[in-house]
């Protein structure tokens, strides 16, 4: 799973100070913002392995194990953009870290939880943490090297090491697991957090946007709690079906809150997502697909998870390894599809990345009990990933493509935010779906069919993905030179005359 982070806009990135440090300072800097972003990346996924051996140790339901990993992916998505506009307020080096002073103390906390709820609330604290975290990484680094080749290297840095963060959370989830045990798949955080934060310190310099712009606190609220109350809605269908006052209550006010937002956000001068924004058949067309891509997406890795361990008795450590494949796919997808958009344009490659994913769901959907890794994760897994990839890099050119060059920085967090938005919700449906037919068994066959019967709305979903690109994204949007390659991870700015080097 890749997390991309909202990029400065060239507007943005003239206000950043840069900062004439010696070289050595200067790559102190760049490692002590990287390793921010490893951190932040690293634990959107790293849990996933880990899951069962919370469920036994805490006592988690099924509908608990989805939790810990929407109670981080619903903080982060929600307070991302107030996360960045903190850091041009009061500073980047202090946003950093205050966010990473935050997500550290969580880990600690999480790693020596006692109960199932200590868990999932100390997960939502990481996620507000990184939420405030992560929008500082990219401009620290911008700030610390004057455009030219040395800007280039940097920014290649840090996009690489936040494709790596996601690609090795499995591994390095499994790997703990096995070694030590599940906690420390959080606990690894706090030495590491703790060498970053001393780093920090001593090395970064403050540097803001002089702009006077406020935060829309109220917005970041009722936007995350509305999506949460929605979500927790869509779990307690399960137990309690769609009629039930535990069900209808929290969906009616999760709609409720997302409709306050909308007003507060019509209303407030300084919204944290302009409504004016949507206006732009692009912005609109490539949010509401990112969604029902990052839907499907996120499922899987806790589907796959879950299956290789639940029924083919995988240990972690093996299922981490087992998706490794998987994870350089979607790498693989994200860097291939500038080349082909190039050639085949936007649209068209969006279209057929969310076709070959659909694929793969439907290959995933005839897993067996005793599969084979070649045919029951291998071969699936690959063909997901590598299809989301392609799918995701066109989809966030699109969208930054709709909108003025000012505007580039905060669409670009907004793609974010649909993405991991709709992963959250999509996970909730989907972990909904599978539970309606296994019904609570955990024979093995039972639980093969509820997974099964998720992977197969997923497929669904990335076929509707395929048909809104193909009918509601515009054809007209500027195309990226052919070597202007996007790093998964980085996100894309806004289309220019000329490439741009950093993007390459």
């Amino acid at each position: 799973m890749t997390v991309m982070v909202q990029a400065p806009s060239e507007v943005e990135k003239s206000r950043i100070p840069v900062s004439p440090a010696r070289p050595t300072r200067t790559w102190l800097v760049i490692a002590a913002a990287c390793a921010g972003q490893f951190l932040v990346v690293l634990d959107v996924s790293v849990v996933n392995v880990a899951l069962p051996s919370m469920r036994a140790d805490l006592g988690l339901s099924t509908t608990g194990l989805q939790w810990v990993l929407n109670a981080y992916s619903i903080a982060f998505a929600g307070f991302m953009l107030l996360g960045g506009r903190a850091a041009d307020i009061f500073g980047r080096k202090r946003t950093f870290l205050f966010g990473l002073g935050l997500f550290t103390a969580a880990s600690l906390a999480g790693g020596l939880a006692q109960e199932g709820w200590e868990l999932l609330v100390a997960r939502a604290v990481q996620g507000l943490g990184a939420a405030v975290l992560a929008p500082a990484t990219l401009t620290i680094v911008t700030a610390a090297v004057p455009p030219g080749p040395a800007r280039t290297r940097a920014i290649g840095t840090w996009s690489a090491v936040g494709a790596a963060g996601g690609a090795a959370g499995g591994f390095v989830g499994g790997l703990l697991t096995d070694l030590l045990n599940w906690r420390w798949v959080l606990l690894i955080n706090v030495p590491i957090g703790a060498l970053v934060l001393l780093g920090a310190a001593l090395w970064l310099t403050e540097s803001r946007n002089g702009a006077a712009r406020r935060l829309d606190l109220p917005g970041a609220v009722l936007v995350t709690g509305g999506l949460a109350a929605f979500a927790y809605g869509i779990v307690q269908t399960e137990e309690s079906g769609w009629t039930a006052a535990a069900t209808l209550l929290p969906l009616l006010g999760g709609l409720a809150l997302l409709g306050l937002f909308t007003l507060v956000e019509a209303r407030t001068a300084a919204p944290l997502m302009p409504l004016k924004l949507f206006r732009s058949r692009a912005v609109s067309a490539a949010n509401v697909t990112m969604s029902l891509c990052g839907s499907a997406s996120f499922a899987m890795w806790f589907f796959m998870t879950v299956y290789a361990q639940n029924v083919l008795g995988y240990t972690p450590l093996e299922a981490g390894l087992a998706l490794i494949p998987s994870s350089v796919s979607v790498l693989l997808g994200s860097t291939l599809a500038p080349r082909l958009m190039a050639r085949a344009g936007a649209v068209n490659v969006a279209a057929a990345g969310a076709l070959m994913a659909a694929a793969g769901f439907g290959w995933q959907s005839l897993m067996t009990v005793d599969g084979g890794y070649p045919a029951t994760i291998l071969g699936p897994g690959v063909l997901m990933m590598m299809g989301i990839g392609l799918a995701a890099t066109p989809l966030a050119v699109l969208a930054t493509s709709g909108a003025d060059p000012g505007d580039a920085g905060l669409v670009s967090g907004m793609i974010n935010t649909s993405r991991t938005m709709g992963g959250a919700l999509g996970l909730a449906v989907l972990s909904t779906v599978a539970a309606s037919r296994t019904a609570g068994s955990a024979d093995p066959a039972d639980l093969v069919a509820g997974y099964a019967l998720a992977f197969r709305v997923g497929t669904g979903l990335l076929l509707a993905c395929a048909v809104l690109s193909l009918l509601w994204l515009p054809r007209c949007a500027e195309q990226p030179h052919p070597g202007e390659h996007q790093h998964p991870g980085e996100q894309p700015q806004a289309p220019r005359p000329s490439p741009d080097p950093a993007q390459s």
